[in-house]
């Protein structure tokens, strides 16, 4: 499929699902983090025709990571009547949570929680505008190795590009015109106070975890089969305990 049959068919059936809703939604909710996936995703979504609100949601957040956020929203907002941007600053709700729960401290734990209250933002915008929320995960990252906040960025309503890899996201990002320091930036999943990147945590490129899904015999299939088991909790359903008597 070419990139442009791609974003097409994406458009289709983020609208297609929409139409097929008992109540067709009002809005499509995305939260943009200044990243390619967000980029191209709330992109497709004000593509569609439909009133797009896109969120900023800093928390703690890194200059540079934020800066893109806000240039990709007002992007938006300049290329399409339809598109609503806010900035929703949860630094002082973050702030106020840690130190509600300063004697379970967790490093990565209160990470992971930027992420549900993002996610909680999201659902609050999209109860107040008959919405849906939109999901930004990609095929290598969210639905290869789990590289996604379990109840955080993960908790959505629809995933559009869940089938996509991350090479033909950033075919996308080009296609559509997306700000080329964004397409350049290097991936982060922006939980953390420092400024690690997504390769700094998997240990592996994106193109490097690409080509090792895809051949079985690449020298890193291993490491991503390693990746992926640690992770596969978060794909997998919730386990329920079947009563042997019903």
């Amino acid at each position: 499929m070419q990139t442009s049959e791609r974003i097409n068919y994406i458009k289709k059936w983020i609208s297609n699902y929409c139409k097929s809703m008992p109540k067709e939604p009002d809005s499509l909710v995305i939260g943009i983090s200044g990243g390619i996936d967000s980029s191209v995703t709330s992109t497709i979504c004000a593509l569609t025709g439909k009133k797009t609100i896109a969120l900023s949601m800093p928390i703690n957040q890194m200059k540079e990571q934020h800066s893109l956020s806000l240039k990709h929203q007002e992007w938006l907002k300049n290329k399409f009547k339809n598109v609503e941007g806010h900035l929703i600053d949860l630094d002082n709700l973050f702030k106020l949570f840690k130190n509600s729960l300063n004697n379970f401290d967790n490093v990565h734990g209160f990470a992971n929680s930027r992420a549900r209250l993002r996610m909680t933002t999201l659902y609050q915008v999209a109860a107040s505008n008959n919405g849906i929320v939109v999901g930004t995960g990609n095929k290598i990252e969210d639905f290869g190795v789990g590289f996604y906040t379990k109840y955080g960025d993960g908790g959505v309503d629809i995933s559009p590009i869940a089938d996509c890899s991350k090479s033909q996201v950033w075919d996308m990002g080009k296609n559509l015109g997306i700000l080329k320091e964004i397409i350049e930036a290097q991936p982060t999943d922006g939980l953390w106070d420092d400024a690690r990147t997504d390769v700094n945590q998997l240990g592996m490129s994106y193109r490097e975890l690409e080509e090792a899904m895809k051949d079985s015999s690449n020298k890193n299939h291993k490491k991503y089969l390693e990746i992926r088991k640690r992770n596969l909790h978060k794909m997998s359903p919730i386990p329920v305990c079947k009563m042997k008597d019903d």
